[in-house]
């Protein structure tokens, strides 16, 4: 097939092209919704008379069931698959909305936006479904499409809920005007459902031969798996510090929810074990090993992209405001081009990783948003605002392009373990953000950003230990016989 009649494959809406296509625009719901609240928080802080302190609490807890919600909703979308699970995660998403849009005090509003955190694991899910529908020459590329587009929707509230809410008027037109969100993801809920399968016809849907933890193939490799896991509760923990020194929770609950963490990761250690514990007494089978430093180079290649993007979006109006004193609105137009430049880099990073080699084009991309964001921490007022905004730009395009180069290889470690893997990858995105934006609050920007390029330096040298995949992928039937899937 020429690469002329793959790009128009794209733009069509047939077969996988329309997968693609109502896949990601879920994805677009459910960040829709996630992110609904954002422009919205001084009408909702008039209208229900909340402090300061209660809106930056709404805030943290937005986010703080991600990390282990993207973990759990891998293990399921392996099990269920992506049909259902999507369909479920947007009906969920519109019953969380609802619950968020028309709480009546304060303690009702924290709940939904708290357990709303889950809807951000929607990602995970379309991750797995393309893979299934999309060979690997042209994988890239569609979760670079996938995820570029999907992102989109945390942008369209920005732009659109507050119009909407003006429109609607009085104390309540925030209410409404989240509420519509919540009333898309219900009724795309049914139309997503009855609309994809999850893979081709005559495709088999390979699912993991045991639940409760990700499968790994040596005995170095289960304790590299644990070891791992730890970061993600770390980053919890970070969170509830940070609640803490916010007053919202006192040093003693605060003890109380460390230890809970720490049993859970117990627990967990426990479950991973039962799951893998075969590989202490034997061999795994050729046909279902894998390596698990793949996912850890990924993991962490992820979180110093979606975890950078992520904390950089919030402070960068901020950054330009206060270095070049400009008006808060331009200043937030400045800022908001860095998240912007998602529509672009994610899908090139993708086609790029197609092209030019799966590993290459990783380092390469990490290098270049190193080099940016170094050149980032020497931005002053005496630059030109013009000189500023490109090297953001130019920052922004080489981190967004690596971030879908990331997720242009996770399809291609064990098909049948996709959503696991994009679940602990996807996790570690969020274990960035929580890190960068605690050393935010820290240290001032320029620190900030030289902070951020050493992390991003650090990946680009991982990513150098990474396997090229290539070959093929073999899974095994039910009924005892082996597929190859070609991967290179």
């Amino acid at each position: 097939m020429s690469e002329s009649s793959m790009r128009s494959n794209f733009l069509s809406f047939k077969s996988r092209a329309k997968i693609l296509h109502m896949t990601w625009f879920a994805f677009f719901v459910t960040f829709l919704v996630w992110f609904s609240h954002a422009p919205l928080l001084l009408a909702i802080q008039s209208s229900m008379g909340l402090s300061d302190q209660q809106i930056k609490t709404l805030l943290i807890l937005n986010v703080a069931l991600t990390i282990p919600a993207r973990i759990i909703t891998g293990m399921l979308v392996d099990h269920f698959g992506p049909k259902k699970m999507y369909a479920a995660m947007l009906l969920l998403t519109a019953i969380l909305c609802f619950c968020f849009a028309f709480a009546t005090n304060f303690e009702t509003l924290a709940l939904a936006r708290f357990l709303l955190g889950f809807v951000g694991a929607g990602f995970v899910i379309g991750i797995r479904m393309i893979s299934e529908w999309y060979p690997a020459k042209q994988l890239g590329l569609a979760e670079g499409i996938y995820k570029g587009l999907g992102n989109v929707g945390s942008a369209a509230a920005a732009v659109s809920l507050p119009t909407i809410a003006l429109m609607i008027g009085g104390d309540d037109g925030w209410r409404y005007a989240t509420a519509l969100t919540g009333v898309i993801a219900l009724i795309y809920a049914g139309i997503y459902y009855v609309s994809v399968s999850d893979t081709p016809a005559g495709s088999t849907y390979f699912r993991p031969n045991k639940s409760g933890g990700l499968e790994v193939s040596s005995r170095a490799d289960f304790f590299f798996y644990l070891l791992m896991n730890v970061p993600m509760y770390l980053a919890m923990a970070v969170l509830v510090w940070k609640i803490t020194g916010l007053g919202l929770v006192t040093p003693m609950s605060a003890n109380i929810i460390y230890a809970l963490l720490l049993g859970i990761y117990i627990y967990q250690s426990s479950q991973i074990h039962r799951v893998n514990r075969e590989v202490f007494i034997k061999p795994v089978a050729e046909i279902h090993r894998y390596k698990f430093k793949q996912v850890a180079i990924l993991s962490i290649a992820y979180a110093v992209t979606f975890g950078t993007e992520l904390s950089v979006v919030s402070m960068l109006p901020m950054f330009f405001q206060e270095t070049f004193m400009l008006p808060v609105a331009m200043a937030g137009i400045f800022g908001a081009c860095f998240a912007a430049t998602d529509v672009i880099s994610c899908p090139s990073g993708g086609f790029i990783s197609d092209k030019f080699g799966r590993k290459r084009a990783l380092v390469v991309l990490l290098v270049g948003a190193a080099i940016g964001f170094f050149a980032m921490s020497q931005i002053n007022a005496d630059w030109p605002i013009a000189l500023a905004v490109v090297v953001m730009m130019l920052a922004s395009l080489c981190l967004g392009a690596a971030a879908g180069c990331v997720f242009a290889v996770v399809p291609l470690i064990k098909r049948r373990l996709t959503g696991q893997i994009a679940g602990m990858v996807g996790a570690y995105g969020n274990i960035g953000a929580v890190l960068f934006l605690t050393v935010f609050s820290l240290v001032s920007a320029d620190t900030f950003f030289m902070v951020i390029a050493g992390g991003i330096a650090f990946a680009a040298i991982c990513a150098m230990l990474l396997d090229e995949p290539k070959g093929v992928m073999v899974e095994m039937l039910p009924d005892g016989t082996i597929e190859r899937i070609q991967i290179h």
